[in-house]
Formats: C-alpha cells, sequence, structure tokens
C-alpha cells in the first residue's frame, strides 16, 4: 500500500502459525574480476587505454555493481541504529502486539472524542453515503507474506527482513479454488511485504493466468525487489505473464524517498524501474501496465492525481528517462507506524480533524471494501488490507443471517466493528478462506469499520486501486 517518516513501530515476532520463511541470508559477495588475459610470450596483455567514462555510464556502471549486493543487510543495520524503533520495540516485548493495537485505536478514538466526532458508521449515514454492506466480490487481495527487504518508515503492514510470517501452499491453493469458482472477480491483487519474496508468489501468478486468461493481476512491487540476488529474470517473469505492477516511489525527489524508506532506496528505485521499462512495461501499446504510488511525506492529505501526475511524469522522464501510465495518490491511513509517527508529534488530532473536513460522502459510496475481499498470509478473511493489520476480521455467520444483521446496523448507523458496536480487534478469530465455500458466501455481509476508516473518505478518497470519487 509512503511518507517521509522517521522511526517504526509495533514489530511482531515471526508468526506463530503457517509456514515461515528462513532466517535472511547474507547476500552473495559479489564475484571476483576475470583473471588478466594471457600475453603471447606468457606474461599478462596490456589493458587497452581506457577512456573516461561518461556520466551516463558511470551512473549505469555504479547500478549494475547494486545489482550484485542486496539492500537488506543496509536495512537491517539502519534498523539497529534507529531509536524510535527499538523503543518500539522494547514496548512491544513488553505488552504484546495485541495491546498495542488496542492502545492505539484508544488514542483515535480520544482524537476523535475531543473534537465530538460520532463514529464512523455515523458519519457515513448522517452525509448519506450508501449502507455499509458488502457487495459481489470483484477483487480478491492477497497478503502473500510479511517478509520485506525494505523497512519503510509509513508501512501500515509493518513489513521488514526481520518478519518471517508468509503463505503456506495449501491457503495459496484454497485462494486459487475460490478464484476459479468466482467468476464476477476481476482482480488477483497480491501484496506483502515484498510479495516477490515469498514462497508462493511466482505459483500464484502462474496458475491464476493459466485459470483465467483475462484476469487483471496486480503485484505491489517496492521496486528494490528487482536488484535482490534471485530476481534477476522478475521483470521478464513479470511481463510474460502480464501482470499490472502498482510500484511505490512517493517521491521523484532523491531525498524524500531515502528520508522514508531508507538510504540508496531511491537510486535501486530508478534501477527498478528501468528494468521494468527495458521489459516492455510503460510503454504505449505494450499491454504491461506500470503505475506508481504516491502517499503525503507528513501529516497531511494526497492531492488530486491530475495535479500530481504531469509532474512526476515530466520529470521521471527528463531526468531519468522512465516512462509509466498512471499515479495513484492515496491518504496516509492514521494507523500503525503512521499512527506512531503522528502520536510522537503531538499531531494526531490534527490530522483526525483535516480527514474529517475533508470528508467526502462520494469517496463513501466507492470504498474499496464493498468488493474486496482481503486475505491474510494465514488465510483469515478481512474486508480490507487495513483492517487486517488492525485484527478486524470480517464479519462471520451465515450470509442470510449476516445481511439481515447489516442492513438493521446501516438503518441505524452503526458498522460491524468497534465504532459500530461490532467487536474488531477483540472481536474473535474470524474465519478463514477454509471456512467459505465461495466468495459469494460474503454477499450482503455488513462491513467491519472502526475510526481509522475515515482516512479512505478523505479528499478524492483513497483505496488500494486508487482515489474512490
Amino acid at each position: 500500500m509512503t511518507q517521509m517518516m522517521a522511526g517504526a513501530t509495533h514489530w511482531r515476532a515471526a508468526g506463530t502459525s503457517g509456514r515461515s520463511l528462513a532466517a535472511p541470508r547474507a547476500p552473495p559477495r559479489a564475484p571476483l574480476p576475470p583473471p588478466p588475459r594471457a600475453a603471447p610470450d606468457g606474461g599478462a596483455a596490456a589493458a587497452p587505454a581506457a577512456r573516461p567514462l561518461q556520466r551516463g555510464e558511470q551512473e549505469q556502471q555504479r547500478q549494475q555493481q547494486q545489482q550484485r549486493t542486496s539492500l537488506v543487510p543496509e536495512t537491517l543495520e539502519t534498523m539497529e541504529s534507529d531509536d524510535e524503533l527499538q523503543a518500539a520495540l522494547a514496548a512491544l516485548a513488553a505488552k504484546g502486539q495485541a495491546a498495542l493495537t488496542r492502545e492505539e485505536r484508544r488514542a483515535r478514538q480520544r482524537s476523535l472524542d475531543g473534537l465530538g466526532v460520532p463514529s464512523f458508521a455515523r458519519v457515513c449515514a448522517d452525509r448519506g453515503v450508501a449502507p455499509l454492506v458488502r457487495g459481489q466480490a470483484r477483487i480478491l487481495q492477497l497478503n502473500t507474506g510479511l517478509y520485506c527487504n525494505q523497512a519503510c518508515t509509513h508501512c501500515h503492514v509493518e513489513s521488514s527482513p526481520k518478519r518471517t510470517e508468509a503463505m503456506d501452499a495449501a491457503t495459496a491453493g484454497r485462494c486459487l479454488e475460490l478464484l476459479a469458482a468466482a467468476p464476477g472477480v476481476h482482480t488477483l491483487d497480491l501484496t506483502g511485504g515484498a510479495p516477490e519474496l515469498t514462497p508462493q508468489f511466482r505459483r500464484l501468478v502462474s496458475e491464476a493466468r493459466a485459470l483465467r486468461p483475462e484476469l487483471t493481476i496486480i503485484d505491489r512491487c517496492n521496486l528494490t525487489v528487482l536488484l535482490e540476488p534471485g530476481q534477476e529474470d522478475l521483470a521478464a517473469f513479470l511481463a510474460a505473464h502480464r501482470v499490472r505492477v502498482v510500484a511505490s516511489l512517493p517521491c521523484y525527489s532523491q531525498s524524500n524517498v531515502d528520508g522514508q524508506r531508507g538510504a540508496g532506496v531511491f537510486d535501486r528505485s530508478i534501477a527498478g524501474l528501468r528494468a521494468l521499462n527495458a521489459a516492455g512495461y510503460g510503454a504505449e501499446g505494450s499491454g504491461l501496465a506500470l503505475d506508481l504510488v504516491y502517499n503525503p511525506g507528513g501529516a497531511f492529505l494526497a492531492p488530486s492525481r491530475e495535479k500530481l501526475e504531469p509532474a512526476y511524469k515530466q520529470e521521471l522522464s527528463e531526468a531519468y528517462g522512465i516512462t509509466f501510465n498512471s499515479l495513484l495518490c492515496l491518504n496516509n491511513m492514521p494507523i500503525k507506524r503512521f499512527a506512531d509517527w503522528l502520536l510522537r508529534r503531538d499531531a494526531l488530532e490534527a490530522y483526525m480533524q483535516a480527514l474529517l473536513d475533508a470528508f467526502n460522502p462520494a469517496a463513501g459510496s466507492g470504498l474499496m471494501c464493498r468488493d474486496t475481499v482481503s486475505v491474510a498470509w494465514d488465510g483469515r478473511v478481512f474486508d480490507c488490507d487495513f483492517n487486517q493489520q488492525l485484527d478486524i476480521p470480517a464479519a462471520a455467520g451465515s450470509s442470510r443471517a449476516a445481511a439481515a444483521a447489516g442492513s438493521a446496523a446501516a438503518a441505524a448507523g452503526e458498522g460491524a466493528g468497534p465504532s459500530g458496536g461490532g467487536g474488531g480487534g477483540g472481536r474473535g478469530r474470524g474465519f478463514s478462506v477454509f471456512e467459505v465455500s465461495s466468495l459469494d458466501d460474503l454477499t450482503g455481509r455488513p462491513i467491519a469499520v472502526d475510526n481509522h476508516c475515515f482516512g479512505c473518505t478523505a479528499g478524492s478518497g483513497s483505496g488500494c486501486q486508487g482515489a474512490t470519487a
């Protein structure tokens, strides 16, 4: 799902269920240069006089050197030296993940109470938003695992090289079965972590493409993964399977990107974009879509795509020769690392006020949770990726009973989450992909909402597919 925030929070230990990735190995050493060629007299041949490298060649040589190393060691070093992260780890060890998530929610609610704001569901009802009930599933979003070669300060999934949770083969297989039986689903959206570094990613792409030739398959890519050892063929693999790449690039400025995503990430991201362009991505008529994602660099809302996309295209083209198709402008959700960033700066209430002031009923009608099924790495089902990270599962129960409950809750201005009288967070385990016979079983169920949902209805609206209004 990017902003220039310092610090990180709520790092969880390895998962307690599902398959785990092995601990990250040290990257291979750069290959040794070839030995000098032998001269006819048995001595070393004299090297030809070297001409000075041009600026573009120097840049290419530097990027080629980067391709022989992994970003993981730099990320781990940065994590160890981050005082805010170390404080968060200490809090996690002392309190546990669930307790920290509850504290975060209470902080958001105190801000809203101080502003005299009712629940998200009540605000939606009062502003004429359509009832918060699920429609037919159109998008199946799978979080394939939380391992990542980066540790971005904005990340609501709180991924890093220290996370080991990953989707196992049985869960991936069940998701493919549900996809095959759901002709109404037009998009398979693969996210993480860095989804490409998880064991089931290529299987999911290959088998989903074989099942549904017309299906849109999305890879939510951090770009630097294209330079990781073992991923040299990734761009070609994505192109061969006609995967749409949605790539994080929160700014076209090196200082802004490195400030929120880690030192050296901007240069690697540019190299990754060039690799995708070389594979045909972003080229007119290629059929290979390359979209970029912008998130604000602080406690303010995203501008419209129409305002920002031309600047992105001009700067990336003129400075780096890069082309792409579209820019998605997303608001920062006031959860996890960004929520902690706001709290440390005493800015949470002001940010919640900004979200409320920009509430857009049209964005509420287009909420992604209406037609997206979000599946966690362990197979549990959620209404959206944000609820997944907050452990607010989708409404359980039979479709008929849930639909009746959803209609009653909608009429009362309530949702199924904590702010609407339901559970979320402490509501229970929910259910998994192994406990539904079809994605159609979810149609008509009430959507679980809470006080973080104001992030999706501000301005042009914000969802994994872009603006919602």
